[in-house]
């Protein structure tokens, strides 16, 4: 059941940590998936494993991507990892976004101009 909610910055930055050990593990994942498939292609086998790993790996991401939509979280992508937590700045609708490789939560858009019309948080 996903939350239909918005987040105060200090609520989607106190989140953070968590996201980005879910992110370390869906990329660690991703990657993973990558190399099996690469591996498989080219010498019909992949020291990762097979299609039960593949599974596997598969499900693992999407557990994490399905947990941060149940919690309001808007998954935007994996590959990168891009997410935007839904809220309100000076009564605008903004989502506050991340994406990987970022140390914190200092960007937002405004929802209607997507991830082009990112912006630093003004706090």
């Amino acid at each position: 059941m996903r939350m239909d909610r918005n987040f105060t910055v200090e609520e989607a930055r106190s989140l953070l940590p968590a996201i980005m050990e879910d992110a370390r593990a869906v990329v660690d994942a991703r990657a993973d998936l990558a190399e099996i498939d690469f591996d498989r292609k080219s010498t019909g086998r992949s020291e990762l494993g097979g299609l039960p790993e593949i599974k596997a790996l598969q499900a693992r991401i999407e557990e994490i991507l399905s947990g941060w939509s149940e919690r309001g979280i808007e998954v935007k992508g994996f590959a990168p990892v891009l997410i935007d937590f839904p809220a309100m700045l000076d009564g605008v609708s903004v989502r506050l976004c991340w994406i990987e490789g970022e140390r914190e939560l200092a960007w937002y858009h405004r929802t209607d101009l997507g991830f082009a019309g990112r912006r630093p948080l003004p706090f």
